[in-house]
């Protein structure tokens, strides 16, 4: 009993670590696409400027908060930094709901699995089991 436990244990302990390890990495990717298309489609970025973000992020995206972004832009353009900003503000939020999008899924994909278990009958016992819980 116990080392079914144990693998009960491990098994969840994966999946969560698994779990949460896939959905950083979805908003990362988000995060990083989302970026890199505002950037693009901005008109108050150069061209030289949209082509740094988009090579920034393909090496090193990772989450910053504004006050962490503006620190990093300190030697730039007044319009450069707050269309940065501007972009990380409006960004930000839609990844972090494209990776809660994916473990919703998972759950809502759980529930019916559930649910559709509910409808079938309890399996019949075989005689080779009834004859050794009898014996």
């Amino acid at each position: 009993m116990s080392e079914a436990a144990g693998v009960n244990s491990a098994a969840g302990s994966f999946g969560l670590s698994f779990g949460l390890a896939f959905a950083g990495a979805i908003m990362l990717a988000t995060l990083s696409f989302t970026f890199t298309n505002m950037a693009e489609s901005s008109s108050v970025l150069p061209p030289a400027e949209q082509q740094q973000v988009a090579h920034a992020l393909e090496h090193d995206a990772e989450i910053l908060s504004n006050t962490q972004l503006q620190q990093q832009l300190s030697g730039q353009p007044q319009a450069i930094q707050e269309e940065i900003i501007r972009i990380n503000t409006d960004a930000r939020p839609r990844a972090l709901q494209v990776a809660l999008l994916v473990p919703i899924l998972a759950a809502l994909g759980g529930l019916l699995n559930s649910l559709r278990m509910v409808r079938e009958p309890d399996p019949e016992p075989s005689a080779a089991v009834e004859g050794f819980a009898l014996g």
